[in-house]
């Protein structure tokens, strides 16, 4: 990756969005990568972490954190942020508001979005934003489901068009849209 870009990368769960996301910064000396998800004492998210460091190069850095604008107005070199569907998750969750009214809930997303963005594009730095693409995936019929997609669909659309690429990974393979 060269220069200053700006990509997202989606895809499937389990679509091999992450390698890749992590093989366009695989020249870089050092990167930060920040796992955007749950911050705290969970079994499930801790090895995936763990899965994801131990297949990164050494010099590469963690950040567990959902304040991902923080991270890149810190960062002295390239940026990973994987994944947004999990940072959405960690925003309504550190806010109390699944229960909410849906149109209190998107305020407060968006408001980060908000801040997201515009960290992303004041960087001069790369970064490689990895999400899932929710409009290839069954989504149960439930309130919460519903509105995560919904709200996880908006994100997508607004982070693409602040990219310079999106990159299509299903099944390992990767389709520049």
């Amino acid at each position: 990756m060269s220069g200053a870009a700006k990509v997202l990368v989606t895809g499937g769960v389990r679509s091999g969005k992450s390698r890749h996301a992590e093989s366009l910064l695989a020249d870089a000396p050092s990167v930060t990568y920040v796992a955007a998800g749950p911050a705290y004492d969970d079994a499930d998210w801790a090895a995936r972490i763990a899965v994801h460091r131990a297949r990164r190069p050494v010099t590469w850095s963690t950040a567990e954190t959902r304040d991902v604008a923080g991270v890149l107005g810190a960062a002295d070199g390239p940026v990973l942020v994987d994944c947004l569907g999990t940072w959405l998750t960690g925003v309504i969750d550190d806010a109390g508001l699944w229960e909410a009214a849906a149109g209190e809930i998107e305020t407060h997303v968006l408001g980060h979005l908000d801040a997201l963005l515009a960290a992303v594009t004041g960087t001069g730095l790369p970064v490689v934003l990895v999400t899932n693409e929710v409009g290839l995936g069954v989504v149960p019929a439930h309130r919460s489901a519903r509105l995560f997609r919904d709200l996880l669909g908006t994100i997508n659309q607004r982070v693409a068009a602040v990219c310079d690429e999106v990159h299509l990974v299903i099944a390992g393979r990767v389709l520049k849209l």
